[in-house]
């Protein structure tokens, strides 16, 4: 099968599409003819091992697995034996962020992760980008303990993390200020944000405003820069580690030091519950993944340049066309 295989750690030009062999379907296990994927800011990290740390999961030396890729859609192809829950032919879409292997023509995944079958109406293509930025935009958002009515400022809205959080909190009656580019702003609207900050014309840190939550989905900001939008009690979220790989220290020391504080979720192991209930967001309409470009296997390289480049919007896809049998 063709695959965007890397077997050192580099730029995106170290990744070249070559032939490789179809992994096994275990037991417990469901291979999938993958469809669609994407790449994202996990691949962009664990391709490069940026920051250093990365290798001490992933190979000090090189990489212990070749194949990168965390989201896929496509066709159930096999079921290993106990598998009880998908059929060959199901369409389905999910999420694999220890293995990876999804930029390839097949991706073998255990039937307990995050899989689940497609929704109607739903393509491939749309339903690849459906699980990783909000997997972590759900994690920001149960950890922030929110209420109906309660207000919270996004960093970064417009990306998958971002534009999915604000989904989320919109979902749950929170009012959202979101802060984007210029050339966004009507989007960020429709996805869900009461008000939107435009960056280039405001330093969102210098708000007249204050909220029971900042949640920074780029990494881009700082507890120090934030504090004074937090009202007491409330919190700071980052995807990033921050400055020094300052924050899961903050999250420590700060409910210690004050009534603000920092927390660093990790995201939960996905299991069915989850998938479950991304699937009933997904068919009720509360989330969409915004869809910024789409690249086909073989140009693979040039998407990792787009997404590394810092003007992605949302989610970019990419089109993976399985050979027959």
């Amino acid at each position: 099968m063709k695959a965007a295989v890397r077997t050192r750690y580099g730029p995106p030009e170290v990744v070249r599409v070559t032939e490789v062999d179809k992994p096994a379907v275990k037991d417990g296990e469901v291979l999938v003819r993958v469809h669609a994927t994407t790449v994202n800011r996990t691949d962009c990290g664990v391709r490069a091992a940026k920051p250093f740390f990365y290798r001490l999961f992933i190979g000090l030396r090189r990489p212990r697995r070749t194949v990168l890729g965390t989201e896929f859609a496509g066709e159930v192809e096999a079921v290993g034996g106990g598998v009880g829950g998908f059929r060959v032919g199901d369409r389905v879409f999910g999420f694999e962020g220890t293995r990876f292997g999804a930029h390839a023509e097949y991706v073998s995944v255990p039937e307990g992760g995050l899989l689940a079958t497609i929704p109607a109406g739903l393509s491939y293509e749309e339903a690849a980008p459906c699980t990783e930025g909000l997997q972590y935009a759900h994690s920001l958002v149960s950890s922030a303990r929110l209420q109906p009515g309660q207000a919270v400022l996004v960093n970064g809205a417009t990306g998958a993390i971002g534009s999915a959080a604000v989904q989320l909190l919109r979902h749950l009656g929170v009012e959202v200020t979101a802060v984007c580019g210029p050339d966004h702003l009507e989007l960020v609207k429709r996805l869900g944000a009461d008000r939107v900050i435009d960056y280039t014309a405001e330093d969102f840190t210098r708000d007249g405003q204050t909220y029971d939550a900042v949640l920074d989905a780029v990494g881009k900001s700082s507890f120090g820069r934030c504090r004074r939008l937090l009202r007491p009690g409330a919190v700071y979220l980052s995807t990033d580690l921050g400055p020094l790989s300052q924050n899961p220290f903050l999250a420590l020391v700060t409910p210690l030091l004050g009534r603000r504080r920092v927390r660093f979720p990790i995201p939960r192991t996905p299991n069915r519950e989850l998938v479950r209930h991304f699937r009933e967001l997904i068919e009720t309409g509360a989330f969409r993944p915004v869809i910024d470009r789409h690249y086909p296997l073989d140009e693979i390289v040039d998407a990792y340049r787009y997404v590394e480049s810092g003007q992605k919007l949302g989610n970019v896809v990419i089109r993976v066309t399985p050979a027959a049998g």
